[in-house]
């Protein structure tokens, strides 16, 4: 009997999956400290709460946004080129390119550094595109 097997590209996709909660928490972190009535994170209404933050809270919640943005080509791609039969070797390392860039990319955003999380979102992006084409013969 022949099994499907979990390969390092379907745990890609689950780190990528998982991606946007450290995003989420540091965004929300230090609204924990603080009761709701001095401006501590509000889990009643977590938007509004987020939406009227600044600096790198409000670009920690932008990087979670973003995260969520490019889950959909990744998996995408990832099944596509396991569909396809791509060199596992090859998908492996470009979904594990993909994810270290993307983490890359969240330190870039957080840290307020637009030029070099432009970069990493662009690497990231070509990354994706080669993970989908990677089956195409």
């Amino acid at each position: 009997m022949n099994y499907a097997r979990f390969t390092v590209a379907y745990w890609c996709v689950l780190m990528a999956v998982l991606l946007p909660l450290p995003c989420a928490w540091l965004a929300k972190s230090p609204g924990f400290r603080k009761p709701r009535s001095q401006g501590g994170y509000d889990n009643a209404q977590p938007r509004a709460w987020l939406a009227q933050q600044q600096g790198w809270q409000a670009r920690a919640n932008a990087a979670q946004a973003n995260s969520f943005e490019a889950l959909p080509f990744f998996i995408g791609a990832v099944i596509i080129a396991h569909q396809l039969g791509a060199p596992q070797t090859r998908l492996d390392i470009l979904a594990l390119l993909f994810v270290t860039l993307r983490i890359i990319y969240v330190a870039m955003y957080v840290a307020d550094l637009p030029k070099m999380r432009s970069a990493f979102w662009a690497l990231a992006f070509v990354c994706n595109l080669a993970i989908f084409l990677s089956g195409w013969r």
